[in-house]
């Protein structure tokens, strides 16, 4: 080797020994942020991968005469080891650590796991009582209608047989809006509403949510959910009715409900009916949600009154039908075994079932 292939050697030398004690601290830098394994193994990928500094300088022995390859490639491969040793020893400190920590129950942040799941919620109990309804009720050929929950007082109250000063307004206590209007005291006004645009015959649904003036109590409340039904053509009975009501009750509780038929007064039906059921919460001995009574208003119907299809552009002489005013959250209290109206409408998140409140289950609540 003559004296200029020497200098060239020395110069190659010292720029190698450059080049490996900054990649030494470019390496103890990256042990000394780390904080979990998983960064470690990062680091260590980057400094002795194909790609990071030290598989570059390795790519460069072949350019070497000969004689320089093997020292210059000794150079590199002893820094390598030593780099991943320090890596290995630092995997090996924090594995201890950890296993330290999780042994007292200590618990410690990991940013690189996911964050917690935030829960996405579930259907609420009257939606999902409303869809199994409507489902039931399109198999029988019914179509769902809507209606505004603000109201004109011609379609709350006079088209359904209900005129001024008459009496049976008393029964609905109403929120009057400024421009004379009214939020909508039941579902029913979707019956002329439809009947006016659809005529006869006629099978329709109307879900959604009415409003009243009242005290709330543990079965009444301010703000509920009716589902109204009306069914017209030639030749319906009060056997259809209760056929129809029966079918849904055994639908939605998968099994036969026991209910009672009793008079009742609608001004837009006649004869009218309160179909009871027996309640779910006590099985019929008495509580709260019944008053004691073991007994449920949950479906108020009856046949169509004549001057309602009048009102509707329908001939009484040709056309009889049926209608009915399910309350769905009486419905999806009977059907999930919740005691209390009020919770249906309340922010409260806690669960409002108790694992004893089983569908059907005789509990008698104490006062």
């Amino acid at each position: 080797m003559d004296a200029s292939q020497r200098r060239g050697w020395f110069c190659m030398q010292a720029q190698l020994q450059q080049d490996l004690e900054q990649i030494s601290r470019e390496a103890a830098q990256l042990i000394a942020s780390a904080r979990t394994v998983d960064e470690l193994r990062a680091g260590e990928s980057r400094i002795t991968g194909k790609e990071g500094p030290l598989g570059k300088l390795l790519g460069q022995i072949g350019k070497l005469p000969k004689e320089e390859r093997g020292p210059f490639g000794a150079a590199v491969n002893a820094a390598k080891k030593k780099i991943v040793e320090q890596f290995a020893a630092a995997r090996a400190a924090l594995e201890q650590a950890g296993d330290q920590q999780a042994a007292t129950g200590v618990q410690t942040f990991d940013s690189t796991l996911p964050g917690p799941v935030v829960p996405r919620g579930s259907v609420h109990p009257v939606t999902a009582v409303q869809w199994e309804v409507e489902e039931i009720l399109s198999r029988l050929g019914f179509v769902v209608v809507g209606g505004p929950e603000m109201e004109t007082e011609y379609y709350n109250f006079e088209a359904l047989n209900i005129p001024a000063m008459h009496p049976a307004r008393d029964m609905q206590d109403t929120f009057w809006l400024a421009n004379n209007w009214l939020l909508r005291t039941h579902t029913s006004p979707c019956q002329v509403r439809a009947m006016e645009r659809l005529g006869a015959p006629l099978r329709i649904i109307a879900p959604g949510r009415v409003f009243r003036y009242e005290t709330e109590d543990a079965s009444h409340g301010n703000t509920f959910h009716q589902l109204e039904g009306l069914m017209i053509d030639r030749n319906i009975s009060i056997a259809n009715l209760i056929a129809v009501m029966k079918l849904i009750l055994s639908e939605v509780f998968h099994r036969e409900v026991k209910v009672r038929l009793r008079p009742g007064y609608f001004p837009f039906v006649e004869p009218g009916f309160e179909l009871d059921m027996q309640c779910n919460i006590c099985g019929g001995v008495g509580c709260p949600t019944c008053k004691r009574s073991g007994w449920v208003e949950i479906l108020p119907c009856g046949m169509v009154h004549p001057n309602v299809l009048r009102f509707g552009g329908i001939d009484p002489q040709a056309y009889t039908g049926f209608a009915f005013g399910m309350g769905l959250t009486r419905l999806a209290m009977m059907k999930y075994g919740i005691r209390d109206i009020r919770v249906l409408n309340s922010g409260d998140l806690r669960p409002i079932v108790r694992p004893e409140k089983r569908l059907g289950a005789a509990i008698v609540e104490k006062e």
